[in-house]
């Protein structure tokens, strides 16, 4: 069964920058779509990105379009999701997940059927 592994959270200042990755042990990502989700306390879990399997096709929520920026790495098997302008709302634990798919079809998170365990954001000054 496909593992995902997220990495590269932290305690960054308002306004600075994170870059957050997804891999995956054992298997190839080449053939998934990969979504990014986060979820802050007592909140719902928020679909916030997804890049298709070819890395051609991205989609954003409107809460991070402009921000952030979805890409993936076939050689290095890794998806990553850069950060920008980060604001103290976008403090949550982020975790990565793929549908059983190639293409992203939405940010629902019902859809997605592998997750990984989530690296936590902390964004404060």
């Amino acid at each position: 069964q496909l593992q995902l592994v997220e990495s590269g959270g932290g305690l960054v200042q308002p306004g600075g920058s994170l870059r957050l990755s997804c891999t995956a042990s054992g298997f190839t990502l080449d053939y998934y779509a990969i979504g990014w989700f986060r979820q802050a306390p007592g909140k719902e879990r928020e679909g916030i990105s997804c890049i298709s399997s070819s890395g051609g096709v991205t989609n954003y929520a409107d809460s991070v379009k402009g921000r952030f920026t979805i890409s993936r790495d076939h050689a290095k098997n890794t998806v990553y999701l850069q950060m920008n302008s980060l604001k103290p709302e976008d403090t949550a634990v982020y975790y990565c997940a793929a549908p059983p798919r190639n293409y992203c079809s939405g940010l629902v998170a019902g859809d997605f059927a592998f997750w990984g365990q989530g690296t936590q954001v902390s964004v404060s000054s």
